[in-house]
């Protein structure tokens, strides 16, 4: 580094940084935040009193929510969002063509005929009745093509939520199957049809991730304990990390497949999975525990949000509201792409951080 250059140091690990080379140079500095919680307790005031010392050493901050700004920060920090790139493998618009297409590749779908593109070397996986795993085609089509479907993609992680997704689930179809005919028959029907996917890395590529096993083992004996109509009707899909690319377009088809995708999150930064859903104009259910998707979504705006991601009747309620209420999907999509356009792209990101760069040169 020269003079006149500016450091940006992200995280707490290399805090330190800036003072060191400040001594030397005269260079101006910015620390960015990726990490937080918003709460305090024990744990966090010990944290940021360690670090305190160390913020003295920058001119400006970045954090992604305003909940994690300690007091020492305000008056020299802002909020610059997580972004996503809309031209990127992940969320670049794919024509009817090409989602069958990766469905087919990928072994996520049947495809109706032949393909141009070969197989993917490496396809989906689906958790089948026995507690093994299984391409995702067996036992039988999902019908990510032409049934409602309900989806989330995340981490093997417990804050995110499964465990009570699964159970709302469950309690959706148990309304199915327990209503009586005061409901109309296109809602019957689309209950009956309505398939939960549930999406996360292949097991085979978390292995130094004990936790991630230990949630896919919970939800794997969850599922096994489930009767045998149920068990149609939830796919928990493993997706392989093999290739970058190829993971990427797998997410996007499954996004643009899905009538609702859901980030039960119990807690969360800012997801970028809500975001890639808002983008591809597909409704969106999260939660107001969570302080990232609080932040994206403003409740029957641009999207739904339950109180409690752990109860599975709200959960349940929400999915029933939306499922079956298709102009209220449709203008929740809208205002939803609309906003992450504004928003949540990588160029109002890049305007951001010109600013902030103005600001301290």
């Amino acid at each position: 580094m020269k003079d006149g250059d500016v450091l940006v140091v992200h995280d707490p690990q290399p805090m330190g940084l800036a003072g060191h080379l400040r001594e030397r140079l005269d260079i101006a500095t910015i620390w960015r935040c990726h990490i937080g919680l918003d709460e305090t307790n024990a744990s966090t005031r010990a944290a940021w009193e360690f670090l305190e010392p160390y913020a003295a050493d920058y001119q400006e901050s970045v954090f992604s929510a305003d909940e994690y700004i300690p007091d020492f920060f305000r008056g020299r920090s802002r909020l610059i969002y997580p972004a996503i790139d809309p031209l990127s493998q992940k969320n670049r618009e794919l024509h009817i063509h090409s989602v069958v297409g990766i469905m087919a590749n990928a072994a996520l779908a049947v495809g109706p005929g032949p393909v141009v593109q070969p197989p993917f070397p490496h396809i989906a996986q689906r958790l089948q009745a026995d507690g093994l795993w299984a391409p995702a085609v067996l036992p039988a089509d999902i019908g990510l093509l032409i049934r409602p479907i309900v989806t989330q993609i995340s981490r093997w992680d417990r804050l995110k939520g499964w465990l009570p997704l699964m159970q709302g689930f469950v309690q959706l179809k148990e309304r199915f199957f327990s209503m009586h005919n005061d409901r109309p028959a296109i809602e019957r029907r689309r209950l009956n049809q309505v398939r939960l996917v549930m999406a996360g890395p292949d097991p085979a590529s978390i292995q130094d991730d004990p936790e991630g096993l230990e949630v896919i083992e919970e939800l794997r004996e969850a599922y096994v304990a489930l009767d045998d109509e149920m068990k149609h009707d939830i796919a928990m899909i493993a997706l392989p990390m093999h290739n970058a690319n190829e993971n990427a377009l797998m997410v996007n088809a499954l996004q643009r497949s899905s009538t609702v995708v859901v980030q039960n999150s119990l807690r969360e930064g800012f997801g970028l999975t809500v975001t890639e859903a808002m983008w591809k104009r597909i409704p969106v259910l999260s939660n107001t525990r969570a302080v990232g998707p609080r932040q994206q979504i403003t409740h029957a705006c641009d999207g739904w949000l339950v109180d409690d991601p752990e109860d599975a009747g709200q959960i349940a309620d929400a999915l029933d509201f939306l499922l079956n209420d298709r102009e209220e999907r449709a203008a929740l999509a809208r205002t939803a792409q609309r906003r992450a356009h504004q928003q949540f792209m990588i160029f109002s990101q890049l305007e951001d951080w010109l600013d902030l760069l103005e600001d301290v040169l």
